[in-house]
């Protein structure tokens, strides 16, 4: 192993020197170019710094805990600890990675916890696979913490910092987007487990984008599906496309890109056309699912990569500033044009009776 010694007797000086040098301690104290010079040897012979030294003279371990619910093991959620890794590379940190499948099982989760403290993290980012709200873990309240994609379920938690995505915002600007294609009549598939805070988030830029237009919610447009699954996508298309030719919707804003998946299986066992009867938009970008759809589908990217980078961010500014006030980040969420929405029909919509028979 090439050690500090090594370099020095290579270059010529002094241990210290060396160690001055490749610390980033060298400004105004070693020359410049035999800065270079040290660093350049440092690289042929290939030497690499001994992180456990280092961490035990400095206390530090530029280490931070990654504490998630089924996240590493999700194809959908997975950017979030994609976007923190990166975010800790370039940073110089390693994350400790620690899986579980349910985050509200306390015994796990405090198991999971303390192993993470046990490694001496300096931080600790807690992530769960869908936007809710979660308890902070009682044996790390003298850490940063740091919520990626939930928030505290007691006001009072201490927590360094909550990262979350601007689901209202990305719900309007979908709703917007079908309104400027010229429909008016657009349903909403919501989903009723309250459990889920984008729940009301983006029914709310929903209605909030109607309601600049002067439109009102109609109650035979909004329905909620049990679930954000495909199946519970396709009895709420149902419901909804099934409706006498004036109450149908020219445009469906669906909770999530599974329910818009069902709706888009239904409106084919119908005969709807997508998009030229039927413009559909869903929510979240899911790779597998939004890509794959014929036509492909429009939809609200969950910017969860942008998330995790951010996560880590903060993470790093707790650590830095242990006293800091606790931050709420709201994340953008961009619409992602495709092929599933266009403009409005000109002229009445056919029945599904009409579509069968064609």
């Amino acid at each position: 192993m090439i050690t500090l010694r090594d370099v020095a007797a290579d270059v010529g000086v002094s241990v210290s020197t060396v160690s001055l040098v490749l610390n980033d301690n060298d400004r105004g104290r070693v020359r410049p170019e035999l800065a270079d010079r040290i660093r350049a040897s440092a690289d042929q012979l290939g030497y690499q710094p001994n992180l456990l030294a280092r961490s035990l003279k400095l206390r530090k371990t530029h280490t931070i805990g990654f504490l998630s619910e089924s996240v590493a093991s999700t194809p959908f959620s997975s950017d979030l600890l994609a976007g923190a890794q990166d975010a800790a590379r370039a940073a110089r940190y390693q994350l400790i990675i620690l899986d579980v499948d349910d985050l509200d099982d306390a015994d796990a989760t405090d198991e999971a916890a303390r192993l993470l403290m046990q490694r001496d993290v300096e931080a600790l980012i807690i992530a769960t696979d869908y936007h809710r709200e979660h308890a902070l873990p009682p044996i790390v309240r003298r850490l940063p913490i740091v919520f990626l994609d939930c928030v505290p379920d007691a006001p009072e938690a201490h927590v360094s910092a909550t990262i979350v995505p601007d689901e209202r915002a990305g719900a309007r600007a979908a709703t917007e987007r079908l309104l400027d294609l010229g429909h008016v009549r657009i349903a909403h598939i919501g989903v009723s487990d309250r459990d889920y805070i984008a729940r009301g988030l983006r029914l709310q830029g929903y209605s909030e984008a109607l309601a600049a237009r002067g439109i009102g919610v109609d109650p035979h447009l909004r329905i909620d599906a049990k679930d954000p699954s495909t199946a519970s996508g396709r009895i709420a298309a149902r419901h909804l496309l099934e409706l006498p030719t004036e109450l149908r919707p020219s445009a469906v804003f669906c909770f999530s890109d599974q329910i818009a998946w069902g709706v888009l299986q239904v409106a084919q066992q119908l005969g709807i056309a997508v998009p030229d009867d039927l413009a559909v938009i869903g929510f979240d970008n899911q790779r597998f699912i939004a890509e794959a759809t014929l036509p492909a589908l429009t939809t609200v990217q969950l910017p969860h990569r942008r998330m995790g980078e951010l996560a880590l961010e903060a993470a790093l500014q707790a650590i830095a500033d242990p006293g800091s006030r606790s931050q709420r980040v709201v994340v953008d969420c961009p619409l992602v044009l495709r092929a599933s929405e266009g403009a409005a029909r000109v002229g009445p919509f056919p029945t599904p009776e009409e579509n069968n028979h064609e």
